[in-house]
């Protein structure tokens, strides 16, 4: 299966699935889309669908987790240094990510979309955390908890607006690098 992966018309079927599933989403709720209508846009046969993906669920899936990790500058997370300006990325990708669902997705994918962002963002931060050195436990925690507090910044940012993502989420850095206490009261 890994080297039908490196072969273009697998790559190229697979993007015409993910592309035809994007268009209709745009004009029709999830629940409402069907394997025949995201074939017939893509021009392929039902087979050819599931040889890609089991269901609609998995293409949902996918399809929201590359547009996501698209919308990251992948330089800054492969780097895996949670410093300032990798959680200010994060936090601008997560806000225009919601965007542009929100202008062009119907509903029905709200409890989907944040259970990806938040996986993607716990595999990112976990890979961070685990660079500097931190014990499995810890580290595990912490990547969760951090998945959880930058998407519900984004969230609570969605509803007002008033600021800029990158001036909105300045404020919430410092307990994300020193935690919610300074050095000194943390004795």
């Amino acid at each position: 299966m890994k080297e039908t992966k490196k072969d273009l018309r697998y790559v190229r079927t697979r993007k015409s699935i993910m592309d035809a599933f994007i268009e209709i989403s745009g004009k029709k709720d999830f629940k409402d889309i069907t394997i025949k209508d995201i074939t017939t846009e893509a021009m392929i046969n039902r087979a050819t669908f599931y040889y890609h993906f089991v269901d609609k669920y998995e293409l949902l899936e996918k399809v929201l987790s590359e547009v996501f990790l698209i919308n990251l500058n992948d330089e800054l997370i492969k780097r895996y240094i949670l410093n300032e300006e990798v959680i200010i990325n994060i936090f601008t990708a997560i806000t225009n990510f919601h965007s542009t669902l929100h202008n062009r997705c119907h509903r029905g994918y709200e409890d989907t979309i944040a259970r990806i962002i938040k996986e993607q963002l716990e595999i990112i931060f976990y890979k961070m955390l685990q660079k500097q050195g931190r014990a499995e436990t810890s580290t595990k925690v912490s990547a969760v908890l951090l998945s959880w507090g930058i998407y519900g910044a984004a969230i609570e940012w969605s509803k007002n607006r008033e600021l800029q993502p990158e001036e909105y989420i300045k404020f919430a850095i410092p307990y994300f690098e020193n935690g919610f206490y300074s050095s000194d009261t943390d004795k």
